[in-house]
């Protein structure tokens, strides 16, 4: 017996998924205290809260700004951030991820904090 490939149709990913999906997914990283800002958007509203994704030939490319925590290793903050990304779209959605590019804002010390935590 042969078997046939049946083609049912296809499936389209919006941009606001994979959007949606690496804001998320940084947010829900521990030591992340929230989104920063898309540098050249400093007097408008920012639509993607501080990620850009760009898609090449069904690869996917994350540029993430953050701001952490006080008391947080940022190296490994950082990659924590990335390796969840990366997971999370490959396994959400099935497309390679190329870079996923980590830039740190600022750091929140809450208010009244100093940098000695006093």
């Amino acid at each position: 017996m042969t078997e046939t490939q049946v083609t049912i149709g296809k499936t389209t990913i919006a941009p606001e998924v994979l959007l949606s999906i690496a804001r998320l997914t940084t947010l829900g990283t521990q030591g992340v205290s929230r989104l920063g800002s898309i540098p050249g958007n400093l007097f408008k509203r920012d639509p993607n809260h501080g990620v850009e994704i760009t898609v090449e030939n069904n690869v996917v490319y994350v540029d993430i700004y953050v701001i952490l925590d006080n008391d947080v290793d940022i190296r490994e903050t950082c990659r924590n951030i990335q390796k969840h990304i990366s997971r999370a779209i490959s396994e959400m959605v099935g497309m390679e991820v190329g870079q996923i590019n980590i830039h740190v804002d600022d750091i929140d010390y809450g208010p009244g904090k100093d940098i000695l935590g006093e």
